[in-house]
């Protein structure tokens, strides 16, 4: 029996000194696809907004403004937008790329925030449009113009420039999904006063960094009157410490 034990001892010790296989061993894990999540991210860089997480891998700097901030990683989406504007059975298109579509979004809701914010304000200081009469002179607020629009059947005049307008900027798109345009996203060349004449790069981020600041400040804007604050500054009336009841 002795010589039994010492035998199986004296193989598992030579065993653990033998050369291992050449090659390692294959698991049921090496044939799973790539995850998606090493395609969304490059992670040999930080994102310079959000040094935490890693660079969404399509935000490389090559957008002006670009400062790596997408913590749901949706500019990473691999994804042809082009079918949002035409069916993709009409014919086949080169498309319309995830970053030139979100680009073309935020630029689209940048300006449109910056209006809103300029004509929330101005209505709530008194100001009203050259001509216009009742019901309109007698609007107490912006946060109570679109139910009175609605009531008065005027708000059907707002949707239908609304929706030209998108007509429009729709059939821009068109174009640069078929490859037929090489435009910048939300480059429709408006500029009457030529106040970006030589293209610059620092102008465009003026517009897109007022943009981002305008779709806060009217969320916040509307927020506040919600809650009580319908007049400029819009402050909000808490109650004092002597109206709760305890």
């Amino acid at each position: 029996m002795k010589s039994v034990v010492a035998s199986l001892l004296l193989s598992s010790s030579v065993s653990a000194f033998a050369p291992a296989q050449q090659g390692a061993v294959k698991t049921s894990l090496d044939a799973m696809p790539e995850r998606m999540w090493n395609k969304m991210v490059d992670k040999t860089q930080r994102s310079k907004s959000m040094p935490f997480l890693p660079r969404p891998i399509n935000l490389d700097g090559s957008y002006v403004g670009d400062v790596g901030f997408d913590p749901f990683y949706l500019s990473s989406i691999e994804k042809n937008f082009a079918g949002f504007i035409q069916p993709p059975s009409w014919e086949e298109t080169p498309g319309i790329p995830t970053l030139y579509w979100m680009r073309e979004a935020e630029l689209k809701h940048g300006r449109i925030a910056m209006l809103a914010v300029a004509g929330w304000v101005f209505t709530d200081l008194g100001a009203r449009f050259p001509g216009a009469g009742a019901p309109y002179t007698s609007v107490p607020n912006a946060f109570s113009a679109h139910d009175i629009m609605v009531e008065n059947g005027s708000m059907w005049v707002m949707l239908s420039l609304a929706g030209l307008i998108e007509i429009c900027s729709g059939a821009v798109l068109v174009q640069v999904s078929k490859g037929e345009s090489d435009r910048e996203a939300g480059d429709y060349s408006f500029d009457p006063l030529q106040l970006n004449k030589s293209n610059s790069d620092m102008m465009k981020l003026k517009e897109l960094t007022n943009g981002r600041a305008a779709m806060m400040a009217f969320g916040g804007l509307a927020t506040q009157t919600a809650l009580g604050g319908v007049d400029f500054p819009y402050l909000v009336p808490y109650p004092s410490v002597a109206e709760f009841t305890w």
